[in-house]
């Protein structure tokens, strides 16, 4: 296959997609934050509790970056930080009571297109659709750190 027909495969792909992001634009959370909330909400079912330099290796962002989203979702009432019992230095990010009922309505809302999705595409389809796009995305990373480190040569 020709580079640029892929290019612009690529290309047509990111642009149907919009689709997709305009639908995220119609609900109360950016992508980052709703990353978060879902860090927090897994975290809290399994036993765990999230500091903020956890959430940036998660959501793979700065501590900055971060304590600035905490910020504004503080300010919102959807998260809080609790402190520490035993160290007033650790802080604690989680929902606050109000956001599990908005969190828990958006995943309604986002699993019922999931379901809707995968009952017009088929389990296998999407399933085969998942595994090559994460391949393809690693081919991807993979190139572009050799082209790098190319170029650094």
């Amino acid at each position: 296959m020709d580079a640029n027909v892929l290019m612009q495969g690529i290309y047509s792909i990111s642009k149907q997609l919009e689709g997709v992001r305009e639908f995220y634009h119609d609900l109360p959370f950016n992508n980052t934050e709703m990353l978060m909330m879902c860090e927090i909400v897994v975290a809290k079912q399994e036993g765990r509790r999230l500091i903020s330099s956890r959430l940036a290796e998660m959501l793979n962002i700065t501590r900055s970056a971060v304590s600035q989203i905490v910020n504004k979702l503080e300010s919102r009432n959807v998260v809080r930080r609790v402190p520490d019992a035993k160290d007033r230095k650790i802080a604690y990010i989680e929902l606050s009571e109000e956001a599990y009922g908005v969190y828990e309505d958006m995943k309604r809302r986002i699993n019922g297109i999931l379901d809707n999705i995968i009952a017009r595409f088929g389990e296998e389809r999407v399933e085969h659709f998942l595994s090559e796009a994460h391949e393809f995305v690693g081919a991807f990373n993979a190139a572009a750190k050799d082209a790098g480190a190319a170029k650094k040569a």
